[in-house]
């Protein structure tokens, strides 16, 4: 496992990105989405992780929860025993953690920091309480978005048409929307998502901006800025 020194090293020694063209290397970040259920982020991670360009990695969370017959170990979730997921979080081993309905899941550091000293990128699909913990563990490296819906009576459209839940579901729904709704500020960038299109080509924009800001790649620019002096005319 990482500790913290050696998490410190690797970053300040970022690699060549594999999708960034040119002679500067820089360190990946991690692109967290979040949304109220309905307002299209999974959709968005979908076609984000089918786009070769973008070279994204899905984060895959640790789970003590037992595997459904339809999951695969390693491609939903990676399934822990308790004892060893309580390993992982004495040894503040894991970026953001929480408990539902008993179990308790969460994200290891070691997998994410592996693909960022690779200069690459890794998507996040969760929500403002793991956002939290992330930025106060890892906020250098992170990048988040929050998605919303372009009104409440769409998202009550969406969970509707869904025909997944019953009526007091979707109502319990809409109502911890409205929560999760009022944590936008704590974003940096927040998109409503009317067409799913636009909201697409505005995250792939800020990927694209993001991955260009100078503090990904300091240590790459000052090598290849002083080649440059160094280079005889």
């Amino acid at each position: 496992m990482w500790n913290n020194a050696s998490m410190m090293r690797a970053a300040n020694e970022p690699m060549l990105s594999s999708n960034q063209s040119g002679p500067i290397r820089r360190r990946g970040l991690m692109l967290i989405l979040s949304s109220p259920s309905g307002a299209g982020k999974t959709t968005l991670t979908r076609d984000l992780l089918s786009d070769r360009a973008l070279d994204l990695t899905l984060s895959i969370s640790v789970t003590t929860r037992p595997r459904r017959s339809s999951e695969v170990n390693g491609i939903h979730y990676n399934f822990v025993s308790r004892a060893d997921f309580e390993k992982l979080r004495e040894r503040d081993d894991l970026l953001e953690w929480a408990e539902v309905h008993g179990n308790f899941y969460g994200t290891p550091r070691e997998p994410v920091e592996k693909v960022l000293i690779e200069g690459r990128d890794m998507l996040f699909d969760i929500d403002y309480q793991g956002t939290q913990q992330v930025l106060q563990k890892a906020a250098a490296d992170a990048v988040t978005i929050f998605i919303l819906p372009p009104s409440m009576r769409e998202l009550q459209a969406r969970l509707e048409r869904r025909a997944e839940d019953a009526a007091d579901v979707i109502a319990r729904r809409l109502e911890n929307a409205r929560n999760e709704i009022s944590r936008w500020p704590m974003y940096d960038y927040v998109i409503v998502n009317e067409d799913i299109e636009q909201a697409l080509n505005e995250v792939r924009s800020i990927i694209v901006a993001e991955r260009l800001r100078r503090v990904r790649s300091e240590s790459g620019i000052a090598g290849f800025v002083q080649s440059l002096l160094d280079e005889p005319l």
